[in-house]
């Protein structure tokens, strides 16, 4: 039988990504006491007025069809969060979809297809190719160094840019590597952007997890505002992955020729979740202060621990909820070492090489587990980095 191309442009682009986590999941139902650092899943629960208000309103009715830009309740509590951060946003600069991932896959289709590229930092959050392949475009990396803790150059960028650039996917605070752009990086990387024509999706959904630095975004910057969509959630700054509610913010011509887009493939949100949503984004809570604490205390705690050792180097992190370290000094990959981490240790992380090239040596850690566990784990980390080190001594 015949298949459309997508098929083939994401047959490696799926969850093979994350088969570290699958196989330590699988580990975990056969009884075998795994410690879990793989995704980003919060260990806090949503706010319980949240819980209540989904509850309440799903029990009220609120389970019919919603539209294709999102329920009311949601677009009004959108304007009102981004129209504090530029005074021009209005009903018609918003669309709502399940969660940023579902946004994000949306938003490239109404920019990028055949033949055309899509700028990305690399190391880069691993569904990023995949959602740039669905629409036929090319992902060009854009390195981001260690040496420069994972910032972004504007140099680095503007060698990058090739003829059929149409669009830079920026990821700030940035994930895998915690990185957070300050607004004179962001603006000067926005001028690229502007001496070649580029659309610029930032994706913002640590947004509330930043550690001891101001967000910037160039969805703020006025030189920028016409060229800048932003995807985000309530993922992360509420701890709710699985309601999957998300949203896109961007021009009013754009937004208005993406509805279409967006209600061939959804037509609309589940309207309790939006009520939900709302609720989130108008009151507030306390949850992203708490995960905020947890991960930058936690993420010290990696970092301390793994530098005594003085073996493997750990990234401190300027927000998120990673930790990214480098494993070179073992002399295996990172994806060689996560694998003896997992069936030697039962220690479960994320391979650097998930998240593109530049990230081969490395791993990534997530601050999602209780201090004692991440103690632990780290502690393991540092005895197998220690048995190739020091290849004579006896090993547990």
């Amino acid at each position: 039988m015949r298949y459309a191309s997508i098929t083939e442009r994401l047959a490696h682009l799926g969850s093979g990504k994350w088969a570290t986590h699958i196989e330590a999941r699988a580990m975990a139902a056969q009884g075998i006491p795994v410690i879990e650092l793989t995704i980003g899943e919060p260990d806090v629960m949503p706010d319980p007025a949240l819980l209540a208000e989904c509850s309440r309103a799903m029990n009220a009715g609120r389970t019919r069809y919603s539209n294709g830009r999102g329920e009311q309740s949601v677009v009004r509590a959108l304007v009102g969060k981004y129209a504090k951060r530029r005074a021009d946003v209005t009903e018609r600069n918003v669309l709502c979809f399940p969660g940023t991932q579902t946004a994000l896959f949306a938003v490239m289709l109404g920019l990028v297809e055949q033949g055309e590229g899509v700028l990305v930092g690399d190391p880069h959050y691993a569904t990023y190719e995949g959602v740039i392949a669905a629409t036929g475009a090319e992902m060009i990396p854009v390195p981001l160094h260690p040496q420069k803790r994972f910032h972004m150059q504007a140099t680095d960028l503007a060698k990058a840019v090739t003829d059929k650039s149409r669009v830079l996917l920026l990821n700030n605070p940035h994930n895998p590597t915690g990185a957070v752009l300050s607004a004179e990086e962001i603006a000067e990387i926005g001028q690229v952007c502007i001496e070649h024509d580029l659309w610029i999706v930032c994706d913002e959904v640590y947004e509330q997890l930043i550690f001891d630095l101001d967000f910037a975004s160039p969805f703020d910057n006025p030189e920028l505002a016409e060229r800048t969509i932003v995807v985000s959630s309530i993922s992360k700054s509420h701890a709710a992955p699985g309601f999957r509610s998300g949203w896109a913010v961007g021009p009013q011509e754009f937004c208005d020729r993406l509805l279409p887009v967006s209600e061939t493939m959804l037509f609309g949100v589940q309207p309790f979740i939006a009520d939900m949503t709302a609720m989130a984004l108008t009151e507030p809570f306390e949850t992203s202060t708490i995960m905020r604490g947890n991960y930058a205390r936690r993420a010290r705690l990696v970092d301390t621990m793994l530098n005594e050792a003085g073996i493997l180097t750990p990234m401190m992190p300027e927000g998120g909820m990673f930790i990214v370290v480098d494993v070179s000094a073992t002399g295996l990959t990172g994806a060689a070492f996560s694998r003896r981490l997992l069936l030697e240790k039962h220690v479960a992380v994320m391979p650097g090489s998930s998240f593109g090239a530049q990230a081969e040596t490395f791993i990534r850690i997530s601050l999602t587990v209780a201090d004692d566990r991440l103690e632990t784990a780290a502690q393991r980390m540092n005895e197998l980095a220690g048995d190739f080190v020091n290849p004579g001594r006896k090993r547990a």
